[in-house]
């Protein structure tokens, strides 16, 4: 196989909305491909720009288009500023993944914020981005793609999950591999905590000071899109639509109980889509809260791994980082047998300054 070595800035930013993450990211293919973070940042969004991100999901087409211009600017002043910071590392090019603000790939619909071809002119630099979307066209769910990076990246493992705005799973051995979303996660905690003025529930300790509903527990397990086939993908309107609704039915109780109520939900969803056994990788924020953690130990018998707090924190920059650079030498970097999609495809857009 023929040595590569690329440097790439990976750029994401999650439904979570906690910040833009960064990495700095050495890739060499050599008996298959491996990787070093050279640097690591989040850079949080103000409260103005968590707010306007939030609500997108409300706006006209011509309001979101918009937002969308304002935004890639912003985040390509973002972008300037982290590679000023870092001048020692000369990149390849920028791979972005962008701001999901809509999301609904059974009526061919998905939008990525920050993914416009002005990006490149503002930044001077190749850019690699809107993943999302060839996907959907070819019928897929546009998610999850992460398993295009974790097939070459993070095949030591049986599975992967990311405890993110949304959970999703990605099983990488065995014969019928497979992805998808599994549940929102952090994107309802967070607003919960929100409610007891916390950013987030800090090592799920709300939750562990709580007690279970019964009928909202059994309520939340029959939400529809838990019987759904894969392939399937979860965006912020299903949370509007199903979940906020059903928590407001319960706001007569204590938020430490709805918190511990929904994290035992999470903790149940999660263990019945995990492997019987082997090892999963686990990531994302959600992955610090240790209740939560506690809850999925208990419910299942695979082996849960925490890596270092680079990979918990930034394993989707380096995700996207590297199917920009799969992107980048026209392989295929979104697998129809994750997403559902009529053929597998080389994913993203390429734009140059």
């Amino acid at each position: 196989m023929e040595y590569l070595e690329t440097t790439v800035l990976g750029v994401m930013s999650g439904t979570s909305l906690d910040g833009i993450d960064f990495a700095i990211v050495k890739f060499v293919q050599a008996n298959g491909w491996s990787f070093e973070v050279m640097e690591a940042t989040t850079v949080p969004y103000s409260t103005e720009w968590e707010s306007r991100l939030k609500t997108a999901v409300t706006l006209d087409p011509k309001n979101r288009a918009l937002l969308d211009i304002e935004y890639t600017l912003f985040l390509g002043e973002r972008i300037r500023s982290f590679l000023a910071e870092h001048q020692g590392y000369s990149i390849d090019f920028v791979s972005s993944h962008g701001h999901t603000v809509l999301h609904q790939p059974q009526q061919g619909v998905t939008h990525q914020m920050g993914n416009l071809s002005s990006l490149a002119q503002q930044l001077q630099h190749k850019v690699i981005c809107d993943f999302r979307t060839a996907d959907v066209a070819l019928k897929g769910q546009g998610a999850p793609l992460v398993p295009g990076a974790e097939i070459h990246l993070f095949n030591a493992y049986d599975a992967c999950v990311n405890l993110g705005g949304f959970a999703n799973i990605s099983i990488l051995k065995g014969t019928h591999q497979k992805a998808y979303d599994v549940c929102a996660v952090n994107v309802v905690m967070n607003a919960l905590a929100n409610k007891r003025g916390q950013d987030y529930d800090k090592n799920g300790e709300l939750a562990r000071a709580g007690k279970t509903i019964p009928a909202l527990f059994l309520a939340l397990q029959k939400l529809p899109f838990y019987q759904k086939e894969i392939p399937k993908s979860l965006g912020i309107e299903w949370v509007n639509a199903e979940v906020t609704p059903l928590l407001h039915n319960f706001v007569h109780h204590n938020v430490e109980d709805v918190l511990h109520t929904y994290t035992w939900h999470v903790a149940m969803e999660m263990a019945k889509n995990l492997p019987r056994e082997g090892s999963v990788l686990f990531s994302g924020g959600g992955a610090y809260n240790s209740y939560l953690m506690e809850l999925i130990q208990q419910e299942t018998s695979a082996q849960i791994v925490l890596p270092p707090p680079q990979i918990i924190e930034f394993k989707e920059a380096i995700v996207f980082a590297f199917l920009g650079v799969l992107r980048d030498l026209d392989q295929p970097n979104c697998f129809s047998r994750f997403t559902g999609s009529i053929r597998d495809h080389s994913s993203g857009k390429i734009f140059y300054p």
